[in-house]
């Protein structure tokens, strides 16, 4: 299946929320794309104590757009 996930705000917990489920649709043998827009693209600086976004962005393997 192909998947497309577009994230466009800054809200840690929704971009974390939304790279878990990109990361697990890759884990299940899906192809997924990512594109960041709007606030999103600051999103080296959203992490949090609570929400490690960096390291969902970091361990996605599928196709990261900015």
């Amino acid at each position: 299946m192909n998947l497309v996930i577009v994230i466009s705000t800054d809200d840690a917990e929704t971009i974390y929320n939304a790279m878990r489920l990109a990361n697990l649709a890759v884990k299940k043998g899906d192809y997924v794309s990512v594109f960041m827009l709007g606030k999103a693209v600051l999103f080296q600086q959203i992490s949090s104590d609570e929400f490690d976004v960096m390291g969902q962005i970091n361990s996605f393997e599928g196709e990261f757009f900015v």
